[in-house]
């Protein structure tokens, strides 16, 4: 679900996945896994992630 959040967030605003992937230190290739719901990521995955964004840890998740 979070991964699907954060494919949302990233086509919307037209962010390439490969410019947050590198960003956030993660392979483009588990990258694409993560955001496709095939493999659930890691919280240091999803910190990381959230860091490349500059978004709050919180913004993906279901829990404020």
């Amino acid at each position: 679900m979070i991964g699907t959040k954060i494919k949302k967030y990233l086509d919307e605003r037209g962010i390439k996945y490969k410019t947050i992937a590198e960003k956030a230190n993660i392979e483009n290739s588990i990258f694409s896994v993560i955001l496709n719901e095939k493999r659930k990521l890691s919280a240091e995955e999803y910190f990381e992630i959230c860091k490349a964004l500059d978004v709050n840890a919180s913004y993906f998740s279901d829990i404020a």
